[in-house]
This record gives C-alpha cells, structure tokens and sequence, in this order.
C-alpha cells in the first residue's frame, strides 16, 4: 500500500475550523441512545421491513430527519449481508435469532455512526457471535491505542482476530471517516485503506463477522476514540 505524506495525512484528516467535539460526541451519544430506543421495539414474529419502518419512525421522533445512509435492520439470514446487497425479502423475527441495527443519523450538522447486535433467544452460538464481534472490536480499537497501527494493518489484525475466535470477517465493511455531514467531503476513501495510524475521534471501524457455516452472523461498530 502506498504510504501517505503529512499533508497528504492532514488533508484526509481534516475538519471544519469552527468543528465542535461537543456536537460531535453529542450526536454520538444521540446515536446510542436510537440504537436502544429501536432494539426495544423489536419483537419476536415481526417482518424485517417492519423493523426498518421503526428505526426511520424512532430516528424522526428524536428529530432527525437526515442521515448520511438509511437505517439498517438486518435479520437472521440477513445478517450477513452489509448494507450494500440485497437483503432476503419477508425475514421474520423468530424466538432463537439474532439481528443488528446500523445508524447513521445526522444531529445538528453532525454524523453519527453506530451499530449493534441483539439476540432474541438462548441460542449459544448466536450469543456468542453477538459477544464476540464487541470483542474483537475491543481487541482492535485496543491495539490500534497500543501499537498505532495504519488502517490497513487494523483490519489485517481483525480478521486474524475472528478467525481465531471461529468466525469469518467480512472485509467490505472496513470503516470510514466521520464527521460534520458529509464527511465525504473530505475524504471517502475507506479505513482499512489508509497507510497511517488513524486520528482518535475522526473514524469509524466497523466488525461485521459470519459463522462459517451457518447463516448468520453479527455487527459492531463505533468511533476509535
């Protein structure tokens, strides 16, 4: 991978001058909280779509009418899925299952990005899955603050992680920059494709991990602060 200059680093970096951390980890504990406002309306027996409708209905009541990408419910099979493919039409909700929720709303001016993994019932393997990928979150973002790796190496460094939990990762979810919406203005390119030790407080990394041979699997994502 071709290494950057400091200009070249403080350019993908940069924010607007009158940037406020403030609004910022605002919009980040706002984000949070929908994501746990959603989870407790979801219930067993209930469509995917349905679920989706919730999340655009509880994002609208805490007053957000924008986001930087659509709000993601994802079910059971569709858990393995990112927000870029398709998911299964009519997925409902059952006793044992499991599914994530992934945000994106806009507060204020300001990005929010998170998601999380919820399991209905006492599946094992499920539980764990939805265990592990907060797991391997930690173990990144920790030796990311340790060892100051590049993006690149991060991501390197996760799918060694799953794998070694059981799990398979799924590197087309590889974080990004975030930001004063759109954080594309200043840079879109991808986490897992920077040569240098990331910012804290500017990207997100993003764990999506699979079982390897059953169809589901479990996301985490949050800001590397």
């Amino acid at each position: 991978m071709k290494a950057v200059s400091t200009n070249q680093m403080n350019e993908i970096e940069k924010r607007k001058n009158d940037f406020s951390n403030e609004a910022f980890f605002t919009a980040r504990t706002k984000t949070w909280e929908a994501i746990q406002k959603i989870s407790e309306q979801i219930s067993v027996g209930m469509l995917e779509q349905e679920a989706n409708e919730i999340a655009k209905s509880t994002l609208h009541e805490m007053g957000t009418r924008q986001g930087w990408h659509k709000p993601y419910v994802h079910f059971g099979c569709n858990t393995v899925k990112t927000l870029f493919d398709t998911p299964e039409p009519n997925v409902r909700l059952e006793e044992d299952d499991i599914y994530f929720i992934d945000i994106a709303p806009v507060w204020q001016g300001y990005e929010g990005d998170a998601g999380n993994t919820f399991v209905t019932g006492t599946d094992a393997e499920m539980l764990r899955c939805s265990t592990d990928v907060r797991r391997v979150f930690e173990q990144v973002a920790e030796k990311w603050k340790v060892d100051e790796l590049t993006g690149n190496e991060l991501y390197q460094f996760a799918e060694q992680t799953a794998q070694e939990l059981g799990w398979l990762l799924n590197l087309s979810m590889n974080g990004h920059r975030l930001a004063d919406f759109p954080h594309t203005a200043y840079h879109s390119g991808k986490l897992a494709e920077t040569s240098f030790c990331p910012s804290p407080n500017l990207w997100v990394l993003e764990i999506q991990i699979k079982h390897p041979q059953k169809p589901f699997g479990a996301f985490f994502e949050d800001l590397l602060a």
